[in-house]
């Protein structure tokens, strides 16, 4: 019980940055819808659409990036910080070959506006957002290099450090683009996808000057000269990230269809829909957390030839997981009405909101066993396995079963919302359970210091 004792620790110190973080960038995400939704209704409505383009695009760039973790923490942990430049530098070119298409993709994005009959002044303020927020994307995706390379070595202090920059630079920036201070123009909504765009290369060029200056990194001196592109080990990189960067655009598509498939139900179904939707992602930033250090402590532990402690850190993490998942369902099942509260006064919504909130509470649990499992199985690299169990888990059983639950009469009769949040819990609980078995499995696949050795070698 020591050793799980210690690494759940160790776990914490790793994590807690990464959450602080996520909690920067939320607060980012809140400061752009209030500060839109002053200007007016079209505005925030147009920042809202137009996120709905943009996550997707920036997930599947940072799923692909997200490789370099379990590649930096398994050299890191082998002794071989001489051969993490160079692996970092190919993460580099990786990001430049990514970004070319990730910026046609969103340039040519706001085209699907037109196919679904938005509101022309509606379309025109989203392609404007999204054109501008275009050319922040660089900076986003170098910006994942130089994150995963800092997670790989167990640095997490800047990721937080640096979401409290963008959060700083994000303020200001919004209130001279939206509100035309300073000599600028009004922009509007618009004016956020350029503030944005400003605090990602603000957010890349204080993470330069972090590396550059911070004494953690000197031995290794990324900046050093560029090595030359290696497009072997640049695809290995690619054929490590991109089933994660799908598994994570499966899983964010999955629940856009269902908020669509909800909208005939009316205002009232889709608004208790977010407000339970919302409330989940921000809980699930607890096990997400958890996740990235595990990640980092089992890419570690094999890059070091532990396959024994490698297995205590994927095992603490699960059950850590698994604890906080256990208080935050039962604060949720208790507090679930005043938590609806508040979002909205609206009775009927805040009502059903809390029924769709009892339903989130139960897969707490589940999601957070299915994402820490994942995070343990990067940080094996086995990538593509998590790909396939998404498949599977969400579209292959969750979905259908919502479907059928929600909208037919086939088993009960029909439950409208709360037949979807069922199919979640099915969905969230197959993910759970297969990829559960993976990790045993991959226990057993790696279950010596000379396997771990292979591992940590096939950079």
């Amino acid at each position: 019980m020591q050793r799980y004792w210690s690494e759940a620790k160790q776990l914490v110190r790793l994590a807690s940055p990464i959450l602080v973080a996520q909690v920067a960038q939320v607060a980012m995400s809140f400061v752009d819808t209030v500060m839109a939704g002053q200007v007016s209704a079209v505005d925030l409505a147009a920042v809202s659409v137009a996120s709905s383009f943009w996550l997707p695009i920036i997930l599947l760039t940072q799923g692909i990036i997200m490789a370099l973790t379990p590649i930096v923490s398994q050299l890191n942990g082998a002794r071989k910080r001489d051969e993490v430049r160079p692996a970092v530098h190919q993460g580099f070119w990786l990001a430049l070959i990514v970004i070319p298409f990730a910026m046609l993709a969103l340039y040519f994005s706001p085209l699907a506006l037109h196919l679904m009959d938005v509101d022309p002044v509606m379309a025109a303020k989203t392609t404007g957002f999204l054109h501008a927020i275009m050319w922040g994307l660089p900076a986003f995706v170098l910006f994942q290099v130089l994150r995963n390379f800092s997670e790989g070595l167990s640095h997490t202090m800047p990721t937080m450090v640096i979401g409290f920059v963008g959060l700083a630079v994000n303020i200001p920036a919004n209130y001279v683009f939206i509100h035309g201070h300073f000599g600028m123009p009004k922009l509007g909504g618009v004016g956020c996808g350029v503030a944005t765009a400003l605090v990602l290369w603000a957010m890349l060029l204080a993470m330069i000057v972090y590396v550059k200056l911070s004494p953690h990194f000197k031995a290794i001196n990324l900046f050093a000269q560029l090595a030359r592109p290696d497009f072997s080990r640049i695809s290995r990189l690619f054929r490590l990230g991109f089933p994660i960067a799908m598994a994570i655009f499966c899983e964010v598509t999955l629940f856009t269809v269902v908020a669509l498939m909800l909208a005939p139900f009316g205002a009232e179904t889709v608004a208790s829909h977010q407000i339970a939707l919302n409330f989940s992602s921000l809980v699930f930033m607890l096990p997400l957390s958890i996740g990235v250090g595990v990640t980092i402590r089992v890419g570690h532990s094999i890059g070091e030839g532990q396959p024994a402690s490698a297995r205590v850190a994927a095992r603490t993490g699960l059950m850590l997981g698994m604890a906080v998942a256990a208080g935050t369902a039962a604060l949720t099942v208790l507090l679930r009405e005043h938590i609806a509260g508040i979002y909205t006064e609206d009775m009927q919504v805040i009502t059903l909101a809390a029924t769709l909130l009892f339903f989130a509470a139960i897969y707490q649990i589940s999601d957070s066993v299915q994402v820490v499992a994942a995070a343990a199985l990067r940080g094996y690299k086995d990538t593509k396995a998590i790909f396939y169990v998404t498949i599977v888990a969400y579209w292959g059983l969750g979905l259908p079963t919502g479907m059928i639950l929600g909208l037919t009469d086939w088993l009960v009769p029909r439950m409208g919302p709360q037949g979807f949040w069922v199919g979640f819990i099915v969905g969230l609980t197959g993910a759970a359970l297969m990829l559960g078995a993976r990790l045993r499995l991959i226990y057993g696949r790696f279950s010596s210091p000379e396997a771990c050795t292979s591992l940590s070698r096939a950079q």
